[in-house]
């Protein structure tokens, strides 16, 4: 397969839109920076629609050569709104950024973003 390729079935999944069965919008992600200098730290800001039924979060940052996730508990209707999370020392690459939430009885909602990690200077890559 050629890069071009592979980057453009890479990329298709961040074009989903979190959306639960009834037609809201449970997740909303903001990825800051978009771009940055290895070995970068990426922030991560996820929105949780209140929800009885919410109990886990999950964020996972993947590159075709890296990957790192992180996951907490979410305490249903009382759980705090914003939920931020902090990926450091990402090596350059481009990242898929995907929001999971868990819900009672197997359901989830999920939301996707981007963020590309370029070499530090002087790196040759």
């Amino acid at each position: 397969m050629r890069k071009h390729q592979r980057i453009a079935l890479f990329l298709c999944p961040a074009l989903l839109v979190a959306a639960s069965l009834n037609g809201s919008a449970p997740l909303r992600i903001q990825v800051s920076p978009a771009i940055s200098r290895a070995p970068a730290q990426v922030t991560v800001r996820v929105s949780v629609e209140a929800a009885a039924d919410n109990r886990t979060l999950r964020i996972v940052a993947e590159s075709q050569d890296y990957y790192r996730s992180s996951e907490v508990l979410i305490d249903g209707k009382d759980a705090a709104p914003l939920q931020v999370f902090e990926f450091r020392n990402l090596p350059p690459g481009l990242y898929q950024i995907t929001g999971l939430l868990g819900r009672t009885g197997g359901r989830t909602a999920m939301v996707s973003g981007l963020a590309k990690v370029e070499p530090a200077v002087g790196d040759g890559r």
